[in-house]
């Protein structure tokens, strides 16, 4: 039969158990990932009479916490967001300072080096002014160098970040696992019960595994938490769990990547599949900032190098000899993959400056063709040429020459990479700046017609009869000869090349007037060829002509600029929406003090109605036991 005092005790336990519970959230407000806890009480069951049904007081049911799995899956996606977001922009940032520096820039450089050839084309025989350009042209390598070491400094940090996010990744996934394993055991104890502050902690450490990268979950029947990255790897399952580890490269040992680390010592890269998180947002830097803002600078050392180098092979110095190299310059790099069987051998030289692109190239054997894949892309780049020394593979400005490759193996080209590391200074004595062309052009004085001819410019001068005199006499309205020989076509204005050195006529010629082509002997004054190297600064010489030396570092900045433009509104954005989740989390399952404290009293007060109920009892216990006396 129902029992007064057992009622009433029952309620002591119950209002006991909502204050335990109210003053622990209250101990608990600022503790991390704590998620608020509630009492759920139910009544008891009637104890069955011969009289009315009456209810026997209440029960504890359990100790449940507040938590909601879809606001949780808002905090995880918007940490992962935001994870990879702060680490690409504080790195982007600092690539975006390095580009733009206006005092120790390439920028800068650059113009300086034009504005001191300017000076050498005023006065050709200044050896003060060739001083100053000798002196700019050293300071621009150095910039280049100092850019590029700056790079390789930025690249050596990526790989510390990316080894000590691998061992925080680690770490996380095996406490994790140790919790599933503590949780499943709690809930095969009492599975009426959940263990909350084990849950509460397992849920806090999947948040910060999602900071540092993307993963995906899967809840078991027994309470344990599965956990997916990548292409679907499984990083914990149950109390189990998986690591992934850091190896060098295949092609390039000083870049590290990614590898899941599956049973039996088999690793499997997978530096490509990992977004989201502090190391995808170190991967992401790596692959669409870093490494092409490094091919490009390496791009624009290749190609000052190679057009000085040319126009200068094509002048002539203050001592009358043909012209030197200017600058050096490392060519492209190749590099095997350390997986390959062969004996391979690849060869790549730059044939056009105009179709060199910002890629990197696999190049691969697969048992019966060559294939070239763009790095970047993925996608494969047609070959032209069939990869001998005497028909060399073409593509994208390159010629790859190829032999001994194995069925399976590979080679990275990096054409432009080690440029601007390399680029140095290789003319030394002012007098050797080829600023004169070494042929001049005159029209005889005796000339009747209206004839006119150009100066003349040099397109080959390795040409060994260069400077070679050759005699233009026209021998009708639209012919000439040359040196006597031969029966030309005159067309007004277009090109006459002869040894390797271009020029015009233009106008009416009669017949037998008489243009010279021939060394320019004594020319200090002239100053064609520094002309030519002056106009480098705007002409095209990359993107198929399109794109100048200067033009091409100021698309460099510009991109960079650009492209942290967006990682920094990107980071705003992603703060801000981990913000919201975070509160809205908070507001369902964080501790509020005010309503807490309003269930502390009323939770008081009931536990104190309780008690009177059990004084009530043991009144009426005292009457009944007097009323027998």
């Amino acid at each position: 039969m129902p029992d007064l005092l057992s009622t009433g005790v029952s309620g002591l336990l119950a209002f006991r158990a909502a204050l335990d519970a109210t003053g622990h959230n209250i101990a608990n407000v600022n503790t991390p990932g704590y998620s608020r806890q509630s009492v759920n009480i139910s009544s008891r069951l009637p104890v069955a009479t011969d009289g009315p049904l009456i209810g026997s007081g209440v029960q504890v049911d359990n100790v449940q916490r507040t938590f909601n799995e879809f606001l949780a899956g808002e905090v995880r996606l918007s940490m992962s967001s935001f994870g990879r977001m702060n680490s690409f922009a504080a790195l982007a940032n600092r690539v975006d300072s390095l580009v733009a520096d206006t005092t120790s820039g390439v920028g800068p450089g650059l113009q300086d080096m034009f504005d001191s050839i300017q000076a050498v084309a005023d006065d050709p025989a200044s050896l003060p002014a060739r001083d100053a350009l000798l002196g700019s042209a050293e300071a621009l390598t150095e910039r280049f160098r100092g850019l590029s070491s700056s790079y390789d400094q930025l690249e050596s940090e990526v790989n510390d970040r990316v080894r000590d996010s691998v061992s925080t990744i680690n770490g996380i996934a095996t406490a994790i696992a140790d919790l599933n394993g503590r949780i499943a055991l709690a809930r095969g104890v009492n599975a009426n019960q959940e263990p909350n502050e084990l849950l509460d902690q397992r849920e806090l450490l999947i948040q910060e595994l999602s900071g540092m990268i993307a993963l995906t979950t899967n809840e078991q029947t027994d309470g344990s938490i599965n956990i997916f990255i990548g292409n679907g790897q499984t990083l914990v399952i149950g109390s189990q769990n998986a690591e992934l580890g850091t190896v060098p490269n295949q092609f390039d040992p000083t870049s590290l990547d990614v590898v899941y680390q599956g049973g039996g010592g088999t690793d499997s890269p997978i530096t490509t599949s990992l977004v989201g998180g502090a190391l995808g947002g170190l991967l992401d830097f790596r692959r669409e900032m870093l490494d092409p803002a490094r091919n490009e600078l390496g791009r624009i050392a290749t190609a000052m190098s190679l057009t000085f180098n040319e126009l200068q092979a094509g002048g002539m110095d203050l001592n009358g000899l043909p012209g030197t190299d200017m600058f050096s310059v490392e060519g492209p790099r190749i590099l095997g993959s350390s997986q390959n069987t062969g004996a391979g051998v690849v060869d790549v030289t730059i044939s056009d400056l105009n179709d060199l692109t910002l890629s990197d190239y696999t190049l691969l054997y697969d048992g019966a063709n060559h294939i070239l894949v763009d790095s970047q892309s993925g996608q494969a780049v047609p070959m032209g040429g069939s990869g001998t020394a005497l028909d060399p593979y073409t593509a994208d400005g390159l010629e790859i020459v190829v032999s001994g490759m194995a069925a399976g193996d590979q080679f990275r080209i990096e054409p432009t990479v080690a440029a601007a590391s390399s680029l140095a200074m290789t003319l030394e004595d002012p007098s050797e700046f080829a600023a004169a062309l070494p042929i001049r052009t005159e029209a005889d004085g005796a000339n009747t017609g209206s004839g006119i001819i150009s100066a003349g410019t040099v397109v080959d001068g390795s040409d060994p009869n260069l400077q070679t005199t050759s005699v233009i006499e026209f021998t009708g309205p639209n012919t000439y000869s040359i040196n006597g020989a031969g029966a030309f076509a005159y067309t007004d204005g277009d090109p006459i090349t002869i040894n390797g050195a271009e020029f015009t006529i233009s106008g009416t010629p009669d017949v037998g007037d008489t243009f010279t082509l021939e060394a320019n002997t004594g020319g200090f004054g002239d100053n064609r060829n520094a002309l030519a190297m002056g106009e480098l600064s705007v002409a095209g010489v990359l993107d198929g002509g399109r794109t100048g030396m200067q033009d091409a570092y100021g698309q460099l900045v510009a991109r960079v600029g650009s492209s942290t433009r967006q990682i920094n509104a990107g980071l705003e954005a992603s703060s801000m929406l981990l913000n919201n989740a975070q509160e809205l989390q908070a507001g369902t399952s964080g501790v509020n003090l005010d309503e807490e404290a309003a269930r502390m009293i009323q939770y008081q007060q009931s536990y104190q109605a309780a008690a009177q109920i059990i004084n009530v009892a043991d009144t009426l216990f005292q009457t009944l036991i007097s009323s027998f006396r």
